[in-house]
């Protein structure tokens, strides 16, 4: 029997390569009539409350973005910002190659899989068109649950849905958030991936307090399922 009966992964960062924001985000800035620099601060400054949905849908949230900026675009610049801005975030996010094969690989084993991940309207909007999507068999959003990591709720609600105790799984991630050590607390084994494309990788809230081991690979996931040997 596999030492783990599921595994959960964070997303950005760990099922996609490190996090750089592209130039794609230039058009949203543009149709809200502010400067780049300005909105992504705002964007950084407030990235757990939009991650936990408190400002409502992705529209609503824009509009608040507005008012946070100070400018006033018209009803019809809200929306096509908030489309340029999903265009965006899309455009940042690559899957690392090896993600749909050591999903498919943890299934054929009969180990569940799970995605914990912080993250604003737009990841829902498009995880279902990402060759991921159909091999999680669970799928938990900060956005939707209302609540970020490392609050545990994100993790248990997970281990609830794949019908596994906490002690049964492990949680993968590149430890933003502090999300490693919140899987701790709640109970799993954790795991940081520390892949040499993550040197840049977008970073809020690092994980300096987990000192478990760490993974230069998401295959290395695989070699950690075999069950412990007894000498």
């Amino acid at each position: 029997m596999p030492r783990f009966q599921a595994v959960l992964f964070d997303f950005f960062g760990t099922l996609t390569h490190g996090v750089r924001r592209g130039a794609a985000h230039r058009a949203t800035a543009e149709l809200l009539g502010c400067s780049t620099e300005a909105l992504v601060e705002v964007l950084h400054g407030s990235f757990y409350e939009r991650a936990s949905g408190s400002f409502g849908n992705a529209e609503s949230t824009m509009r608040w973005v507005c008012a946070r900026l100070g400018v006033h675009p018209s009803d019809a610049a809200v929306r096509a910002a908030v489309a340029t801005r999903h265009r965006a975030v899309r455009a940042d996010t690559r899957l690392r190659a090896e993600a749909v094969s050591v999903l498919a690989a943890l299934r054929h084993r009969g180990v569940g899989t799970g995605l914990v991940s912080d993250c604003t309207h737009e990841l829902p909007a498009f995880l279902p068109q990402l060759a991921v999507a159909p091999l999680l068999d669970a799928q938990i959003f900060s956005v939707r649950l209302g609540r970020c990591k490392p609050d545990p709720e994100l993790y248990l609600a997970a281990c609830y849905r794949l019908g596994q105790a906490p002690a049964d799984c492990l949680y993968v991630g590149d430890g933003d958030s502090q999300e490693l050590t919140g899987a701790e607390r709640a109970g799993l084994s954790a795991v940081r991936l520390a892949a040499p494309d993550l040197a840049g990788h977008v970073v809020l809230n690092a994980d300096h307090g987990f000192d478990g081991p760490s993974l230069t690979s998401l295959t290395d996931v695989l070699d950690l399922l075999d069950p412990v040997a007894v000498a």
